[in-house]
């Protein structure tokens, strides 16, 4: 037996797949990033979503920004961690002729609860980013479709002694 889609055309779409996986890896690096060292404590849409001013904000809560900075830090150190996953992902994704629906079913709730998060969240707030959130998303969620339609291993044992594939080495 062959995993779904074994023809050249599947090597193409499993590369489009991880490359769109690794550049959401690789945005996910650098938005954690610049939470940890770049962003502000509070953006012009933050205060206008508070219906408040800067300082209004400094008088009320003194420490707010300080306290906001080292919730930043710690959100993008996770941020970046899960682009590190990511693009360890995505290597798997390239380089494993099969993928089994629970790593993939897992990729897709990692996108959901990331990327997705964030779009949401930004929509619900106006922001002034929200349709360029969009795009880390939609990428995300077309990497999972192409890995998909790239072929897919139902998990069941294809070799007749080991359980391995023809000329395959097993990666679990």
């Amino acid at each position: 037996m062959q995993a779904l889609n074994t023809s050249p055309h599947g090597h193409d779409l499993r590369r489009t797949a991880a490359g769109l996986i690794g550049l959401c890896g690789l945005y996910q690096v650098a938005v954690g990033l610049y939470f940890m060292a770049l962003r502000p404590a509070l953006l012009p849409e933050d205060l206008r979503f508070l219906a408040a001013s800067v300082a209004g904000m400094e008088a009320s809560l003194p420490r707010l920004e300080i306290w906001l900075h080292l919730v930043f830090i710690v959100l993008g150190g996770q941020m970046a961690a899960v682009g590190v996953l990511l693009i360890g992902s995505s290597l798997r994704i390239f380089h494993i002729k099969a993928r089994r629906w629970r790593e993939l079913v897992l990729l897709g709730a990692a996108g959901v609860l990331s990327v997705g998060t964030m779009a949401g969240v930004n929509f619900v707030l106006g922001s002034d980013f929200r349709w360029l959130l969009i795009v880390p998303a939609m990428a995300w969620a077309a990497g999972l479709v192409l890995t998909i339609l790239s072929g897919v291993d139902s998990g069941a044992a294809v070799g007749a002694k080991s359980g391995k594939r023809q000329g395959e080495r097993r990666h679990e």
